[in-house]
């Protein structure tokens, strides 16, 4: 864990009076500790994480125990639990006694797992915030039933409130993943011609992502009118002259997001197209004024034009019923964002928590 992130818990930590904070999600656990489960994501087991200025330690099902040591997770403790068995060869290595010890000292379920790391900080009392955007209430109830004399409180808000303000590392991983993804999409761009489909472009970009060290996600690639559709899957649709084609794409590097957004013609604009993009830059260049640092919040809506903006192109309706039909939808991109966001949408909550 870097000094900054030590930082941001720490304050979080002194301004709510907690005496530890226990992360469920993937991102939260990442956060605190470096381990991403492939478990996890294919079968939904659960994992926990713990900080507290007294030290981290990491709760795990045994059947994460061999890939969490093969990374050389470094957190202080490490409790695990289920019926997960193995075999050991006669002669054990460093790394296999490690995952033999670990495993020797399993406990029954999550909760006490949990419990054994927490009194291992030296938390045995108190308010201890727990992320829950990975438990259900059932979970819940099992863990305050568990850990007696404790207060357990909701703290997602916290989590986030830590991870808001990046560090120099997280901000060179976010840096480097959009780069990745925009490097990704000019490959994309380059290959385009008539003829060529969704799906073609989509691996393409797939594939050069992966050549850079990244995980792809995301890639949106439609053509023509399935431009008009907000997230389509790939499909064989054929680019042809005069299409737009709209790039929506992402890329993840060392667990930090990027994401990169075009919108190109294929060959010549024609007069409307030249007006759109027109429209669209000068909305986002002002947008981008509009958020430069030691500007006001201001909301959907509340961005004024910067002076000798261009107004908005009459030749533009903007009311849905003067629009094409297959225009309904549309939501035109251009230019770059850069998601700061660390991990996966929708996380699947574990029944076994």
């Amino acid at each position: 864990m870097y000094p900054h992130q030590v930082e941001r818990l720490t304050a979080v930590v002194e301004r709510r009076g907690f005496a530890a904070l226990v992360a469920t999600t993937p991102v939260n656990i990442a956060y605190l500790t470096g381990f991403r489960s492939l478990t996890q994501e294919v079968y939904g087991t659960g994992q926990l994480a713990v900080w507290s200025p007294r030290g981290s330690a990491l709760v795990v099902p045994a059947v994460d125990l061999a890939a969490m040591v093969a990374d050389g997770i470094e957190v202080d403790h490490v409790a695990c639990f289920g019926g997960f068995v193995s075999s050991y060869a006669e002669t054990l290595g460093q790394a296999e006694r490690r995952v033999q010890e670990l495993a020797d000292a399993r406990l029954p379920s999550p909760a006490d797992a949990l419990a054994r790391a927490l009194e291992t900080l030296g938390v045995r009392s108190g308010t201890v915030g727990i992320d829950e955007g990975h438990i259900t209430p059932a979970a819940w109830e099992r863990l305050a039933k568990r850990l007696t004399g404790m207060s357990l409180v909701a703290a997602a808000g916290d989590f986030g409130a830590a991870r808001r303000v990046k560090g120099p590392y997280e901000i060179e991983c976010l840096q480097r993943a959009l780069g990745i993804a925009e490097e990704a999409a000019n490959a994309v761009i380059q290959m385009l011609k008539p003829g060529a489909t969704e799906r073609e472009a989509a691996a393409i970009y797939e594939a050069e992502v992966v050549k850079r060290g990244a995980s792809p996600y995301g890639r949106i690639i439609a053509m023509g009118e399935r431009a008009a559709i907000p997230a389509p899957y790939p499909s064989d649709r054929a680019l042809r002259p005069r299409d737009f084609v709209r790039l929506d794409l992402g890329s993840i590097f060392k667990g930090y997001h990027g994401e990169v957004a075009r919108t190109a013609v294929m060959g010549e604009p024609d007069a409307r197209q030249a007006q759109a993009f027109g429209a669209i830059e000068a909305g986002l260049l002002a947008a981008l004024d509009a958020i430069r640092p030691g500007r006001p919040r201001r909301f959907h809506g509340g961005v004024e034009d910067p002076p000798g903006r261009a107004p908005p192109v009459p030749a533009l309706p903007r009311r849905p019923r003067d629009r094409p039909r297959a225009l309904r939808a549309a939501k035109a991109h251009d230019g770059q964002r850069d998601a700061a966001r660390d991990g996966r949408a929708a996380p699947r909550r574990n029944p076994l928590l």
